[in-house]
């Protein structure tokens, strides 16, 4: 059973939808109410800037993607961005997220962006090794921040050092995903 890591194209946001559905519907992974629609992250994969967006296969059947987005609007933001890893039921711990940051980490690098951030409903200790593992710091808890399935919801912020900070720091890069 082969996993592939690769460039998400827009003929994946059907497969994307419907990896990450059910973490919007029956968990607290994702504080959105309803999940996107194909068309709905078909969009968000063209927003400008353009970051990365992949997709792992297995098999050739999309099991989980990754994606980047930025951290905050206001200009002085634009070197850090947040990162998302979500997997099928059947995937997780199966070292896929790991596979996915490993292919999106060096791309970010590779962009110009200087910091990577997750937010991680807690608990979620999963989510938690995850990130930890490939470098991620814990920055801190914003308690209570987010109401959903009855009760509020804690959510962590963690951080990652893409690059030292530069002095003067280049303007980062668009990403072109390969064809």
């Amino acid at each position: 059973m082969t996993l592939r890591v690769r460039p998400a194209r827009p003929a994946d946001a059907t497969a994307i939808a419907a990896v990450y559905g059910p973490h919007v519907t029956g968990s607290v992974a994702s504080f959105e109410g309803e999940p996107p629609d194909a068309a709905e992250v078909a969009r968000r994969m063209a927003f400008r800037p353009r970051l990365p967006w992949l997709v792992a296969e297995r098999d050739a059947v999309v099991v989980g993607f990754a994606d980047a987005s930025p951290h905050r609007s206001r200009a002085a933001y634009r070197w850090s961005v947040d990162t998302s890893v979500y997997l099928t039921a059947q995937e997780r711990g199966r070292g896929t997220g790991r596979a996915l940051y490993d292919v999106l980490l060096p791309l970010l690098r590779d962009l110009g962006l200087v910091t990577a951030h997750a937010a991680i409903a807690l608990p979620n200790p999963a989510s938690v090794a995850l990130h930890e593992t490939v470098g991620f710091s814990p920055v801190g808890v914003y308690p209570a921040v987010g109401f959903k399935h009855g009760a509020w919801r804690d959510v962590g912020w963690w951080r990652l050092a893409l690059v030292e900070p530069p002095a003067a720091p280049a303007e980062p890069r668009e990403w072109v995903p390969e064809p």
